[in-house]
């Protein structure tokens, strides 16, 4: 099967923890993950907590790719960040999409 250049080699995978009290590692992970690749999946299914600073972060990821032409694609929100992005204030799922692009079901 021919490889899609466009497709990353692997998707970085959130930890648990992502409040304020394990931003310097999260921060890490994405800048060392956001390194090696063209295109940068973050798979978000495993946080549990979350805070706005993770919100910040992630923002800033998204916003850092799409200034230097490298997409940045969330994966599988976890209900815990969903929640947390709605009490950061983006409101619905469409504003959360226009600020996070996600990958959804293949796409």
């Amino acid at each position: 099967m021919p490889s899609d250049v466009t497709e990353p080699k692997w998707s970085l995978r959130l930890p648990a923890d992502c409040s304020i009290a394990a931003i310097r590692s999260v921060y890490d992970l994405i800048r060392e993950a956001f390194g090696r690749q063209d295109r940068l999946e973050i798979d978000c299914s495993s946080v549990d907590k979350a805070d706005v600073t993770s919100i910040q972060l992630l923002l800033s990821t998204a916003r850092t790719g799409e200034a230097q032409g490298r997409p940045v694609v969330l994966t599988s929100l976890s209900q815990s960040l969903r929640n947390t992005l709605r009490r950061a204030g983006f409101a619905s799922d469409a504003m959360i999409d226009q600020h996070f692009p996600q990958k959804k079901d293949g796409t």
